[in-house]
């Protein structure tokens, strides 16, 4: 079994659709949105059992997140933050969930309808929507500007619909044509209005980053009462990447220091310094002051830098490293997906 450390902040309970659908006895997913502070749990433990299939959420804690939002004993899991998982491995879908921070979106089905619909060979992935992320996007200006205009209805502030115009910035940058705009350089824009969002955009100077929703998307979290943040958003367009190095231990070792320290944004991180010339980890592609997420596969949220050294030495002559640049670990933090950048990949 595994155990996880994450907490709530948000009041919105899922609503949830548990009729069933059909003679069969096939119910509906259901969609939560868990949020913790950093000293809480979910309040539940995902076991991998032989006589139930499945990710099986059990032990659920008595007045904890999970249990305050609805969740059951024996729901399987189905997705973690749009990704589907039930067929995924046991270990990976934990470290998804413990990756997501203290958010995360968790897609289940009741027991006996996950069992009914496995019977029916029924294919699981297609109970769920395609795509349920707000996306974050990077525009650039260009000769033309960012490449898409606002609408706004008279007399109403926060809400902003996107044109896009076609091979324009915002275009190549992944803004769907027709999105709402629910951010701006990390703000929310519900207490906007049309000319105070004007204004924003102009201080932006040439670059702005955008958090937006398909009509598709923004439907699905506001029937399910549900709030669209950037800690769940698809940042895969974004130009900020972390990246990953794989070091093999050569006869003077890997050639850097790991270093514990404060990161900009607050919190304490693991740092990568010294990083001798001709050694692996230069050859690898390591720069001074890379922060490192995870160590073989595995994030190290939460670990100290004992047990973070742990993990590099546990294979002894070589180590997976994933990393990230100051200049990018800044920027993910500025628009508030911070320490979520790993489950974003």
């Amino acid at each position: 079994k595994f155990e996880f450390n994450p907490k709530v902040g948000i009041d919105n309970p899922a609503l949830t659709l548990t009729e069933d659908t059909d003679s069969e006895g096939v119910g509906e997913p259901r969609f939560y949105l868990l949020t913790k502070e950093n000293t809480e749990t979910f309040g539940f433990c995902l076991h991998e059992e032989l006589v139930c299939p499945g990710h099986v959420i059990r032990q659920l804690e008595m007045g904890g997140v999970a249990q305050r939002r609805g969740l059951q004993d024996g729901d399987r899991l189905l997705q973690v933050n749009g990704h589907f998982v039930d067929d995924m491995d046991h270990l990976r879908v934990v470290q998804k969930i413990k990756a997501s921070g203290n958010q995360v979106l968790l897609a289940v089905l009741d027991g006996d309808s996950y069992e009914a619909a496995k019977s029916l060979g029924r294919d699981l992935s297609q109970m769920l929507p395609d795509d349920i992320r707000p996306r974050l996007c990077h525009v650039t200006r260009d000769k033309s500007g960012f490449g898409f205009s606002v609408s706004c209805p008279e007399g109403t502030k926060g809400t902003f619909q996107l044109s896009v115009l076609q091979d324009g910035p915002a275009d190549r940058a992944g803004v769907p044509p027709g999105s709402w705009l629910l951010e701006l350089n990390g703000d929310s824009v519900k207490s906007y209005s049309h000319t105070q969002l004007t204004k924003k955009l102009k201080q932006s100077g040439n670059k702005v980053t955008l958090l937006v929703a398909s009509s598709a998307v923004e439907e699905f979290y506001r029937l399910r009462g549900l709030r669209v943040t950037a800690a769940l958003a698809d940042t895969s367009r974004l130009p900020f990447k972390v990246r990953e190095l794989h070091l093999v231990k050569g006869p003077a070792g890997y050639g850097f220091l790991l270093k514990e320290d404060d990161c900009s944004s607050g919190g304490v991180g693991q740092f990568l310094w010294d990083v001798d010339v001709g050694l692996p980890a230069e050859q690898a592609g390591m720069k001074e002051g890379d922060r490192v997420l995870a160590v073989n596969g595995e994030s190290i949220e939460g670990l100290d830098h004992e047990q973070t050294v742990h993990r590099i030495r546990a294979h002894q002559d070589q180590v997976t490293l994933l990393v990230i640049d100051p200049a990018a670990d800044e920027f993910y933090h500025s628009v508030g997906v911070g320490d979520r950048v790993l489950p974003c990949l």
